[in-house]
């Protein structure tokens, strides 16, 4: 019997796969747990319709994220941040501090999980941080950063 699966099964595949399994495993198990449906010719349809549709949706994501790390390649975002003597940071700059300005200063809306931090930054000067809008985009965005009055 051919089934949709509707959940990660083990040992059996990944939710939206159609994969073959025996008439009482499907009626004992998958059906009753909400684990499978029947693979008729209409849910199989509904099926591909769905993948296509995810399919165009990360696609459009991705040319969004590649357009994004082009336009921050060019921008310098300053960051005003409180200092202690010797130009040093209260604590250290943050990703939502970074958002935050991006937004301020030319409007583009960046989350903050998106800008990697490598190391802490405790110090006034100028830096290259790293942009990850997507899976496998990434940018670099220069950020300035001076003492707050």
């Amino acid at each position: 019997m051919k089934v949709i699966l509707l959940k990660d099964v083990k040992a059996q595949g990944k939710k939206g796969d159609i994969v073959e399994v025996s008439d009482g495993y499907a009626r004992n198990y998958l059906f009753p747990n909400n684990l499978a449906k029947a693979a008729t010719a209409t849910a199989v349809n509904s099926i591909k319709i769905s993948k296509e549709a995810e399919i165009r949706r990360r696609q459009i994501e991705h040319d969004e994220a590649v357009e994004l790390c082009k336009k921050l390649a060019g921008l310098t975002v300053t960051v005003k941040i409180k200092t202690g003597a010797n130009g040093k940071l209260f604590g250290a700059l943050n990703s939502a501090s970074v958002s935050d300005a991006l937004k301020a200063e030319y409007g583009v809306e960046l989350d903050k999980k998106k800008i990697v931090i490598a190391e802490p930054i405790k110090a006034l000067g100028r830096y290259t941080l790293t942009v990850k809008p997507f899976a496998e985009v990434s940018g670099k965005l220069n950020v300035n950063v001076v003492a707050a009055e």
